[in-house]
């Protein structure tokens, strides 16, 4: 028969299994804190990586260089857009107040969008201008510089297109959609409270009021007839006005010069090298932080999209 084991002996193989396991607890605890060191310094060197590239190490050198500075109007002009006033202006300033940029450079390529937001940058630039006689601004059109973009071009001392740029479409619209009709067939029945004869003004539900009609053409006629006495301040004698001029039509690059509605061809390279005579070309123009980087990542730019579309269906004057 075996020997049954002495209590010394169980004592002994019980406390080298709770050493083993008090051993094991604590290289785990170990490998856990070494992970996470390392995963901690990765982010922060990827964090380090993320801001190197943000930050322009060499603009405050390039800055004290003679150069043209420029600034970029891209898409619809908006209140909530990437194209907006403040940030507009925002650039303008800071191009102007440069003592080494030579020439302010505005790049358009834009469809047009709010009468307002146009006419707050052309404001801002005829004001700059004024306040800075020997520094000129030029326009350079890219692919299009259409109603509200072109409403900000006239500002500029001088329009440079390529031939086949879309320029003009001088007019304004305000569109939307009636569903009273579609309401009918399915039999919904549409209920609107006003306080206020004319507060469902335009109501897409509702039919529409002749009255009401006449009323949005005037105020469409009326910021029609701010845009074109713009244009003509803009451009003067230059204006080789036709009766079409103004009636919303779009014209090439090559045509919008015969028509005095741009002055010459050329790129943003050009008009830096040739007209400015100071080929560096420096960007003032306005970026997105970060987070609204990530935001339109994510898929913010939709949702406000969305938003966008319902809330502007019911009434909304564009330079477009």
């Amino acid at each position: 028969m075996d020997n049954p084991q002495s209590p010394d002996t169980n004592s002994s193989w019980e406390r080298k299994t709770l050493e083993k396991l008090a051993f094991a607890s604590l290289e785990e605890q170990k490998a856990k804190r070494r992970w996470g060191i390392v995963f901690k310094a990765l982010g922060f060197a990827y964090l380090l990586v993320v801001l190197f590239a943000l930050v322009d190490w060499g603009a405050g050198a390039e800055h004290e260089q003679r150069h043209t500075a420029m600034v970029t109007l891209n898409g619809v002009i908006e209140a909530k857009g990437e194209a907006n006033a403040e940030n507009l202006i925002a650039a303008l300033d800071a191009a102007f107040e440069e003592k080494n940029a030579v020439a302010v450079v505005l790049r358009i390529n834009s469809p047009g969008g709010s009468p307002v937001q146009a006419g707050m940058i052309n404001d801002e630039i005829r004001r700059l201008r004024g306040k800075y006689p020997d520094k000129p601004l030029y326009a350079v059109v890219e692919d299009m510089c259409a109603s509200g973009g072109y409403f900000v071009a006239v500002a500029a001392d001088k329009i440079y297109v390529n031939k086949a740029s879309i320029v003009g479409s001088i007019g304004v619209l305000m569109d939307g959609f009636g569903f009273n009709g579609v309401m009918d067939k399915v039999g919904v029945e549409r209920r609107l409270l006003t306080a206020g004869e004319n507060k469902g003004f335009l109501d897409p539900f509702s039919p529409q009021v002749e009255r009401h009609k006449a009323h949005a053409q005037t105020l469409l006629n009326d910021i029609h007839q701010q845009f074109i006495d713009v244009v003509k301040a803009g451009r003067g004698k230059r204006l080789k006005e036709t009766p079409e001029m103004f009636s919303g039509l779009m014209w090439t690059g090559v045509q919008s010069v015969q028509m005095g509605l741009a002055d010459d061809f050329g790129s943003i390279d050009s008009v830096a090298r040739d007209v400015v005579q100071a080929e560096k070309v420096l960007d003032y123009s306005v970026k997105d932080n970060i987070a609204e980087r990530f935001a339109k990542r994510l898929g913010a730019g939709a949702v406000n999209g969305l938003w966008k579309g319902v809330s502007e269906s019911a009434l909304g004057a564009r330079l477009r």
